[in-house]
């Protein structure tokens, strides 16, 4: 790997944006961060550090960083589709679409399916063993949860080419747009009462952070206007905080009645804002630091394997516990002297686990060879578009659906509330395997 890494940095084309890179990979590694400090295990159930310390609640305005995540994502979103486009023979939009979704989604759909696959094989084995009760049965519910994270990301990337045309059109306007349909939910939620609106969220707040990639693509988010997102963005959810009916943490709380991230509210998005306006004032220190070579090889290593370590770094965690918990090693009350006292051990297992699961699983983050549009075969076929939409569709859901109900109770037939539809993990595995299968066969050119 060390001589393939060194290769790949070393072709970097000159116009990369590594700094781009660099976010994808801290964000990443910022949350697996935050969950294995979060995490407040004794023998009798997992708990929230920051319920235990709501002191700590603050932090989150620096650990929440999912939102650097999605407006990266935005940015490589417009590159790619853009790329594709100038490719496209005239009049094989379908074939763009079909091919740039399986394109965006492989590097994410194959290394999940094998996290869902490995996991539902082994929850299945435990269960028919009649296992299932204690830290085990907390890690068959706990570790799909961040699953929900991949859903989002296949929402954009399904819905890239249609925003993008409103952002070449409309430009600010179209992030405007984004973010006052969220405002607008909020009041309907919260002044109104209006039921079940606050869902609507999960699309508007997480799409305006992803409108604000596409801005930066074009190069419009100069110096001034960082500053502007990152003071006013600040000066905006402090506000919110502070006067209105949202919570001081940036995650969700256990018990809480108003989440900030489940359904994603106005307070979310004005830290989403203040995080990218602070991270691009960053760039150009950044940028020269990213020159240097052995930085760059660590960056390029580093983001190679970031979804694999991403979805198995809670297995990792639970991992280590179980094990403490094995040896009759003490679990101290959390937030204790003695709980701080064992939290770098803790992290070195932790990381040292998820090194060793990133070792057996990375080859499935490895992109398959790219398709061409508009070449004769199944991209170019009629219907290819609508075809690999449905597949995002039902990958979305299935997924979405499994970070709610997790992989407890699947000879029991339990299931979690997905948009008014009771669902199931078996079932939550066929949508999602169904529609990576869809998103594949729409996008796969063949002789």
């Amino acid at each position: 790997m060390g001589s393939s890494v060194r290769e790949l940095a070393g072709a970097t084309p000159a116009t990369r944006d590594r700094y781009v890179d660099l976010l994808r990979v801290a964000s990443l590694g910022a949350v697996v961060l935050g969950h294995w400090l979060m995490a407040a295990v004794t023998p009798d159930g997992v708990g929230n550090l920051l319920a235990v310390v709501p002191a700590l609640q603050p932090l989150t305005w620096l650990l929440q960083v999912m939102p650097v995540f999605f407006f990266v994502g935005g940015f490589s979103h417009a590159l790619s589709y853009r790329s594709l486009l100038r490719k496209r023979p005239e009049g094989s939009e379908d074939s763009v679409y079909s091919a740039f979704l399986r394109a965006r989604l492989q590097r994410l759909l194959r290394p999940t399916m094998v996290f869902v696959l490995v996991w539902g094989a082994a929850a299945l084995l435990v269960q028919l063993l009649g296992g299932g009760g204690g830290l085990t049965g907390v890690t068959l519910r706990m570790v799909t949860q961040p699953l929900w994270f991949i859903g989002i990301y296949l929402a954009m990337v399904a819905f890239t080419p249609p925003l993008l045309r409103l952002h070449e059109r409309y430009g600010w306007a179209a992030f405007a747009g984004l973010a006052g349909a969220a405002v607008a939910v909020d009041l309907l939620r919260f002044a109104a009462g209006v039921p079940y609106v606050e869902f609507l969220n999960f699309a508007f707040v997480w799409l305006a952070v992803h409108q604000l990639g596409f801005l930066r693509a074009d190069g419009r988010i100069r110096l001034r206007r960082a500053a502007l997102l990152a003071g006013g963005g600040l000066v905006t959810a402090a506000a919110l905080v502070a006067l209105g009916p949202y919570p001081l943490s940036m995650v969700g709380m256990p018990g809480e009645k108003v989440s900030n991230m489940a359904p994603p509210t106005l307070a979310l998005l004005a830290h989403g804002l203040w995080l990218v306006g602070a991270v691009e004032l960053l760039r150009a220190p950044a940028a020269r630091l990213l020159e240097r070579p052995r930085v760059w090889r660590a960056v390029v290593a580093a983001n190679g394997v970031a979804m694999t370590a991403f979805l198995w770094h809670l297995t990792a965690m639970f991992g280590v516990y179980g094990a403490l918990l094995a040896l009759d090693v003490d679990l101290p009350e959390p937030a204790s002297a003695a709980w701080w006292t064992q939290v770098p051990l803790r992290l070195a297992l932790a990381a040292a686990l998820t090194a060793a699961l990133v070792a057996a699983f990375r080859t499935f983050e490895r992109p398959a060879a790219p398709t061409s549009p508009g070449t004769p075969g199944a991209s170019g076929a009629s219907g290819a578009g609508p075809l690999a939409a449905l597949g995002a569709t039902l990958c979305l859901l299935g997924v979405l659906g499994l970070s709610m109900v997790g992989f407890g109770g699947l000879l029991d037939g339990r299931t979690a509330l997905l948009i008014a539809i009771p669902v199931s993990a078996p079932a939550a595995v066929a949508m999602t395997l169904g529609g990576w299968l869809l998103v594949e066969r729409a996008g796969r050119r063949t002789p």
